[in-house]
């Protein structure tokens, strides 16, 4: 049986300003997660994965942060609606942005751009609390005032001098990053853990491949889908295949195209499947095959009973034979 990806209520005990527009949500809600990970949100007719501050390892509660986006539906719905007593419904967590079992021994080296310190707060106190980790962290915000959790990161590397290397970079002050800064930083042992905006990782990512260091070795957070390669001009290639998409009771049938996943299908069909970040990560799309086989790109979400079932991320898969149809439980 597949594990519960439903949806179940979480009341907020307390809300707390990180800064002018970033907020974490407490929440009593007692089930186990690990570092790094998030809650997928039912809120406003649509879904959001907001990841937790909090870690299973130095704190009482659960927290989830979020930074207040301009026109962001939910973001914003969220900072002006939502008080102390208020129930959202929310997801067990879910997400592999996690520490590694087996990295006990190897240091820690963190680069955080705005928002994105949020998972990788946890993770750091995690990993000071139940390893020997030397633990570094770039964190990179626009401004001193805008820096999330910074009182909380001075805090940690007073508690662990000569463990937490912590390194605050302003734009205001010090201009945008550099190549060098992250360099400064890359332990050839280390495994590395990036979040933030797009172009804020891709400098991270491409800095480190650079000073080659192993892809197997970076742990990328990221809940914005990455941008479709463009397509080429005129309609695209026929395939000689159907996907078949049965939602809330209904079912309907369009053919196969090139590179399509089976939530673009879905789409494409008409339907609007839930989803949320896009990324392989969440498992919101989930849906199971009942014919045919597909391949998932990307696949940090389902576990291998789950995927021996027949289930699939449907934004991550793509039909491998002629035709298939995915069905989305309720």
């Amino acid at each position: 049986m597949a594990r519960d990806h439903g949806f179940h209520p979480v009341r907020i005990t307390r809300v707390v300003d990180e800064t002018p527009d970033t907020r974490t949500f407490a929440l009593d809600a007692h089930f186990p997660y690990r570092a790094g990970q998030f809650l997928t949100f039912k809120v406003c007719g649509t879904l959001r994965s907001y990841s937790m501050s909090s870690s299973p390892d130095t704190d009482g509660e659960v927290c989830v942060t979020v930074k207040r986006v301009p026109g962001g539906l939910v973001s914003g719905w969220m900072h002006e609606r939502l008080r102390p007593g208020d129930t959202l419904e929310a997801t067990l967590p879910g997400g592999a942005f996690c520490l590694r079992e087996d990295a006990a021994d190897r240091p820690l080296v963190a680069y955080a751009g705005g928002s994105g310190i949020t998972p990788v707060f946890s993770l750091i106190k995690s990993a000071l609390a139940t390893t020997r980790r030397d633990v570094a962290l770039l964190t990179a915000h626009q401004s001193a005032g805008a820096a999330i959790f910074r009182e909380a990161l001075d805090a940690l590397a007073v508690r662990h001098p000569g463990r937490l290397d912590l390194r605050h970079h302003f734009d205001d002050r010090d201009g945008l990053v550099t190549p060098a800064e992250i360099r400064a930083l890359a332990d050839d042992g280390a495994d590395f853990y990036v979040c933030g905006p797009e172009p804020f990782m891709a400098l991270v990512e491409e800095t480190l491949a650079a000073h080659r260091v192993a892809a197997e070795r970076i742990l990328v957070e990221r809940f914005t889908p990455t941008a479709p390669e463009e397509a080429p001009a005129g309609p695209p290639e026929p395939v000689a295949g159907t996907v078949t998409v049965d939602l809330r009771g209904e079912r309907r049938t369009v053919p196969q195209r090139p590179g399509e996943t089976l939530l673009q299908s879905a789409r494409r069909a008409g339907f609007t499947p839930p989803f949320s970040c896009e990324s392989g990560d969440c498992a919101t799309c989930m849906a199971r095959l009942t014919d045919g086989e597909a391949k998932m790109r990307v696949n940090n979400a389902l576990d291998a009973d789950e995927v021996a079932e027949g289930y699939v991320l449907t934004c991550q898969a793509e039909p491998t034979t002629p035709d298939v149809t995915v069905v989305y439980e309720d």
